[in-house]
């Protein structure tokens, strides 16, 4: 089986952004949906689907474990303005919808999970179907750790298809970069996902591990690239850098290795804590699709709606 696994919210409100400047809020939210639409049947015939899976958000298990986590986003809300709050609560009253649609009015598979997030709902997909192939529907790079000869990733934004072989164009040819002259390439994902853990994630506010640290060590200090190479052994360079401590500006001492463990949790999307992954997966169980609803046409679209589907956008219809 060949999965097309969507980060709904990400393609959707990434489309909302491509709307023309002097839009107004209905044309900005029907083109949000038109983008969406078009760009998931574009998705199901390029990659040739046998499914399509919709990952939809719930609220994070990780703010329970992390209070920090994502708190920079409730700050850049509290600045918006009254247009701007009520166009985003208009944005989030038609995903709601739209997502509705899918769930009852299409063959797809519509996942959430209460408890955790779009990111979390894909990956647990991918662990429970370890035979299949899947590509992932992003932007989103944190999904870069799970390409792998079974996972591919493909970005909407740059039209690139992320692979262990390479990253592609459209038309399957090697995207160059335009600095180097040279095929553009993936690092090893599992260094790239070490990393992260080990310098955080400023946009979901994830604190550093080890603050400074630099990826390749001197003659008397251990670097990042030291300490990954003895990951596995647990060596001097592992433990040289793991084993160290620093204080954070409020005097609060910090152990390198209890902080790289939490971001691990938080940034790993393939280590969730057992009740996590439990939960995750029972909710994928319960809402897999195996539904027919027959052929869904315009009638559909606009009885859940309340649009005209047009060219350059949808339009109110009450």
């Amino acid at each position: 089986m060949r999965y097309v696994l969507i980060d709904t919210a990400n393609m959707f409100f990434r489309a909302r952004h491509g709307a023309f400047r002097a839009s107004d809020t209905w044309e900005k939210v029907g083109f949000a949906l038109h983008v969406t639409l078009m760009a998931a049947n574009k998705m199901a015939r390029r990659f040739e689907a046998d499914h399509m899976v919709f990952a939809l958000e719930g609220r994070s298990w990780r703010k329970d474990q992390y209070k920090p986590y994502k708190n920079n986003r409730a700050v850049a809300r509290a600045a918006l303005t009254e247009g701007e709050l009520e166009e985003d609560k208009m944005f989030w009253e038609t995903y709601d919808n739209l997502t509705k649609y899918l769930s009852e009015k299409t063959n797809c598979s519509v996942i959430r999970c209460a408890t955790a997030e779009g990111d979390d709902v894909i990956a647990r997909w991918i662990a429970l179907h370890p035979q299949d192939e899947h590509v992932i529907v992003s932007s989103d790079t944190d999904f870069v750790q799970l390409v792998a000869p079974n996972v591919r990733q493909y970005n909407g934004i740059t039209d690139e298809l992320i692979t262990l072989e390479g990253i592609f164009d459209a038309k399957g040819k090697a995207v160059v970069d335009k600095k180097t002259k040279e095929p553009k390439t993936i690092p090893d994902p599992a260094w790239l996902l070490f990393e992260k853990c080990m310098r955080g994630d400023s946009s979901d506010n994830v604190f550093s591990a080890f603050p400074g640290v630099r990826t390749k060590g001197t003659k008397n200090k251990v670097g990042l690239q030291e300490a990954f190479a003895d990951k596995d052994k647990k060596g001097y360079n592992w433990n040289n850098m793991m084993l160290q401590r620093w204080s954070d500006p409020d005097g609060v001492e910090h152990r390198v290795l209890d902080d790289y463990e939490r971001n691990r949790t938080l940034i790993d999307l393939t280590a969730q804590p057992a009740d996590v992954k439990a939960t995750v997966d029972a909710a994928i169980r319960e809402q897999i699709s195996h539904k027919d609803v027959g052929q869904v046409g315009s009638q559909g679209v606009r009885a859940t709606f309340g649009v005209w589907l047009k060219t350059s956008a949808f339009c109110p219809d009450f």
